[in-house]
């Protein structure tokens, strides 16, 4: 199920997003606007699971963020 609902955003976001859908990286306005949303939505998922994840683990050290940055070649 959708809702229409009506928002404000600043001329430059309109600009943008309408920039978007002439150039077909957006199916229209309200599919630019859900995509933007849907995109929050997770990371606010992945935020929460890290928090979940420090809570109950505990936060991660120095040392296993180094390994990390060697391991994936960024160090």
């Amino acid at each position: 199920m959708t809702q229409k609902i009506a928002v404000s955003l600043p001329d430059e976001q309109i600009v943008s997003i309408r920039r978007a859908v002439a150039q077909g990286r957006a199916a229209s306005v309200s599919g630019f606007v859900s995509a933007a949303v849907a995109r929050a939505q997770r990371e606010d998922n992945l935020a929460q699971l890290l928090d979940d994840l420090d809570r109950e683990l505990g936060p991660v050290d120095d040392a296993d963020l180094a390994w990390a940055d060697q391991a994936l070649g960024l160090a």
